[in-house]
């Protein structure tokens, strides 16, 4: 059975699959697969902490190596669905792009990857020696708590190992073949409160007033470099994104101030020690503070092997641009992942992602397909990779 890889990004993107609803994607998806010889379980998985998610994890094959393809169909909300020029969810396709919620950020690159298997397994005439796995969630751009984690621990109870994932985040900043990562940076966000006495303006001695202390912390942190960086990170970045304090009266000084910020961190940290450094810094304006914290997850590195090696090639050959191994941007399910096996992301151009009128090339939905059959290829053509 051959798949087209357009037309099924096409229902792909037609299921309006907002975090944490399904919308009929992986069953969209289960059925392309089907025909091909993957056995496919749909799994629901349920927290207190948030809403029920479908996943489905899809195997042809009993041996090893597992080669995965991971990513999830699950996509951000439309926003001002007035500012689009197409229907989000219509999938049309206009001077050569196709347009969509989940175009980039990533049905198309599930389609490639589908489809990529389709013309593999078409082209051989012996055994698979090995097993292709698909894992698909549809909580990556939610909490991420009912998705990839728990279906990694359900493959673990059953005995399931991968050998080696490939993620289709969409990694190339403008022209496909220009980046693969194979790491990430960690993500922790902060919520200070400084706390003070209110009072008259015209009295400060009488009062306590917190926004001169939380401006000293914020200035302490800010002008402190955290690093500079090591051979596959750039430098950890402090961002502050709010400062509130709640106060439209002129001649009041506040009770408290607040401001929030997020720190993107390599792999020279951990959320402790960070959480350590920023606490250090709020107690030396010599004040009461409250410090609050939560975390995305922590920096990884998956150093450059026999799977990069592979996907580079696959890339080159494919595109005639030797990709850059990177670790920049935001956190994605490859951090769950590489607890289970080596990992790296490749995917479609991401200029668009999470954007009014998402869109990727018609002509780059083929080119990823043969980067992917191409990779499919490499990997199970060299006995190393499989250890890799």
């Amino acid at each position: 059975m051959h798949i087209d890889a357009l037309e099924l990004g096409r229902d792909l993107i037609r299921c309006p699959s907002i975090t944490p609803f399904d919308a009929g994607a992986l069953d969209v998806l289960r059925d392309a697969l089907e025909p091909l010889g993957f056995t496919c379980a749909r799994l629901v998985f349920s927290d207190d902490r948030s809403a029920d998610v479908a996943n489905l994890y899809a195997r042809l094959g009993d041996d090893q190596p597992n080669f995965c393809f991971a990513g999830h169909t699950d996509v951000v909300p439309v926003g001002d669905e007035k500012a689009w020029t197409v229907d989000p969810f219509a999938a049309e396709i206009r001077d050569g792009r196709l347009y969509g919620r989940g175009a980039s950020d990533m049905k198309a690159a599930i389609a490639c990857f589908a489809a990529a298997v389709s013309r593999f397994l078409a082209r051989r005439d012996q055994s698979l020696n090995g097993s292709i796995s698909f894992l698909i969630t549809g909580d990556e751009e939610g909490p991420a708590i009912n998705g990839t984690v728990k279906v990694l621990d359900w493959l673990r109870r059953r005995g399931e190992v991968l050998d080696a994932c490939l993620v289709g985040e969409p990694t190339n900043p403008s022209t496909l073949g220009e980046m693969i990562k194979i790491g990430r940076r960690g993500s922790l966000n902060f919520a200070l409160t400084m706390h003070g006495i209110q009072g008259h303006a015209a009295y400060p001695h009488l009062a306590d007033n917190p926004i001169p202390r939380l401006i000293r912390a914020l200035g302490a942190m800010v002008e402190t470099p955290l690093d500079e960086g090591t051979a596959h990170f750039d430098p950890s970045v402090l961002t502050v994104t709010s400062i509130d304090v709640g106060n439209k009266a002129t001649n009041v000084i506040p009770a408290t101030a607040k401001a929030l910020f997020n720190i993107r961190f390599n792999d020279l940290h951990t959320p402790e020690s960070l959480t350590a450094w920023v606490r250090a810094r709020c107690e030396d304006t010599n004040g009461r503070f409250d410090l609050e914290t939560e975390g995305s997850g922590s920096a990884f590195l998956c150093p450059p092997g026999h799977l990069s090696d592979v996907v580079v090639r696959a890339v080159e050959q494919v595109t005639g641009i030797r990709p850059v191994l990177s670790t920049s941007g935001g956190t994605s399910d490859a951090r769950f992942i590489k607890n289970a096996c080596p990992v790296c992301e490749f995917g479609m151009p991401g200029e668009t992602a999470h954007k009014v009128d998402e869109n990727v090339a018609v002509s780059d939905i083929q080119r990823l397909t043969e980067i992917y059959e191409a990779v499919l290829d490499g990997f199970f053509a060299a006995p190393a990779c499989r250890q890799s």
